[in-house]
């Protein structure tokens, strides 16, 4: 079942997953893990849209507040790669890695590197126990790897 906010419906699925998470189930909320849901990696501005579209009008620092509270309960990840802004996703859990186009800035999703979680062992723990290995790939995409898009700068259009 959905509960309709503006436009577009929300999950409700959701309200449990932040009940479980020990949260209060706000319209907001609820448009942000749906947002994240339907759409991969995302920046703020993005993910700050979707809301909108969900739920009306929400500042852009009211979507940065719901981020920090569901990144440190994990509900989204965050990740950075490096030159970009950060990127939220709703796959967390799982420990799986990213690949990265150095070209277009794509973010892929890539399974576990080799093994079981945390997929791959430091030659040196320092005293950690270790729950989590987060590797980027960088590479570029097949996209930009186009030979039609051969020469052109990155993000302009082809004529």
């Amino acid at each position: 079942m959905a509960v309709m906010g503006m436009a577009q419906p929300l999950d409700l699925a959701d309200a449990d997953r932040l009940r479980a998470s020990g949260l209060r189930v706000t319209a907001a909320r609820l448009a942000v893990l749906t947002t994240l849901r339907e759409g991969g990696h995302q920046g703020v501005d993005a993910i700050a849209d979707g809301v909108r579209q969900r739920v009306g009008t929400i500042s852009t620092q009211g979507v940065y507040d719901v981020l920090r509270i569901f990144t440190a309960v994990r509900l989204v990840r965050r990740i950075e790669p490096a030159g970009s802004p950060a990127l939220y996703e709703a796959r967390v859990g799982d420990n799986h890695h990213h690949l990265v186009c150095r070209s277009c800035g794509a973010v892929e999703d890539v399974d576990c590197a080799v093994g079981q979680v945390p997929c791959l062992q430091p030659a040196r723990t320092a005293g950690y126990l270790i729950d989590e290995a987060d590797v980027t790939y960088w590479g570029i995409c097949g996209e930009c790897r186009d030979p039609a898009r051969a020469g052109m700068v990155p993000g302009a259009q082809p004529n």
